[in-house]
């Protein structure tokens, strides 16, 4: 008796945990303005889908008929686990040379060392670089363009540029036109608004107190909010673009999040196209999170994409594609 009660408690437990991962694909549809607290699903996926693994383990292991049905559903969050863990296959495009070498690097303002940065990013030689959280007080170059907090660097002439979000957001996205070998190319730096909040506020001595709780909560859903208006003037200029596209930098946000449905919207993710690994490019507050993205129009493709986890110059990874404009 003992045993067939915990076995139906383990069962409702196991059918809620799914229930929650089904809600983290609405956020393809429903707006953080409607009902912000649906993204906040997202961030707990990676834990939810390992908590869904081990439980229909358990009812293979029992021999119940219906872990049949769990094992199966799992095929609805194929994707979204890609997004986190993915092992593409090496054809022989990934042996071509690219035309285009991408690197997305969120560098804190320089907090680990400026000239280390510097360095870095010289040695990958990269066609574009695109850098978040940069005080950017100095005057334009040719090669070089700068708006609050956000700089595109090319080897490319650049044709002409725009702000995304002239309010004053924390967060800033701009576009740049760039001709590359006689083929223009739109490129979006995207920032969205940061969250403001400290690795302390996630000690769980302190997520047992309610009131901290509703301090979190009273960063993270306003921020979901101000995400949702910013990615409107970002995919408008995305959609109206005459050009392909590549789109990338810090979105703030983790895969199956409103943000990275609406923001890759007809795009491709690199990482679900080249490459392979765990894909989580901020380490600061040791749990997996894939904050930093690049994104492709269809037209252009990917060859490689990398999270280079062998270097800790800020609290981001750096994150690396190559791509073939076709």
């Amino acid at each position: 008796m003992f045993f067939m009660k915990l076995n139906q408690i383990l069962l409702f437990f196991h059918i809620s945990v799914i229930v929650l991962l089904l809600c983290t694909l609405g956020n393809a549809w429903i707006p953080p303005n409607r009902m912000g607290e649906l993204n906040l699903l997202s961030l707990g996926f990676p834990y939810l889908i390992v908590l869904h693994v081990v439980l229909t383990l358990f009812w293979i292991f029992k021999k119940k008929k219906f872990a049949i049905a769990f094992a199966a559903s799992m095929l609805l969050f194929y994707n979204p686990v890609r997004r986190w863990v993915n092992f593409s296959p090496q054809s022989k495009k990934a042996q071509s040379k690219g035309d285009l070498k991408v690197l997305t690097f969120n560098v804190q303002y320089g907090s680990f060392g400026w000239d280390r940065v510097k360095k870095y990013i010289r040695a990958q030689d990269a066609d574009i670089i695109l850098v978040q959280e940069r005080d950017t007080n100095r005057a334009l170059r040719q090669d070089l363009i700068k708006y609050p907090t956000v700089i595109l660097k090319t080897k490319h002439r650049i044709v002409r540029h725009a702000e995304l979000i002239e309010d004053k957001s924390r967060g800033n996205s701009f576009y740049a036109d760039i001709d590359v070998c006689g083929k223009i190319v739109r490129v979006v730096n995207v920032y969205l608004e940061p969250f403001r909040l400290h690795k302390s506020m996630f000690e769980l001595k302190k997520l047992k107190d309610k009131g901290k709780i509703d301090t979190l909560l009273s960063h993270m859903v306003p921020t979901f909010q101000a995400h949702e208006e910013q990615i409107k003037k970002i995919r408008k200029a995305i959609d109206l673009s005459p050009y392909p596209v590549i789109l990338a930098g810090d979105f703030n946000s983790v895969p199956n999040s409103y943000e990275y449905y609406n923001l890759g919207k007809d795009l491709q993710d690199a990482f679900l196209a080249a490459g392979n690994g765990i894909s989580s490019s901020f380490h600061d507050y040791k749990v997996p999170l894939r904050l930093d993205y690049i994104f492709s129009s269809k037209s252009i493709t990917p060859l490689s994409y990398k999270v280079d986890h062998s270097v800790k110059l800020s609290d981001h990874y750096p994150v690396i594609a190559e791509f073939l404009l076709n």
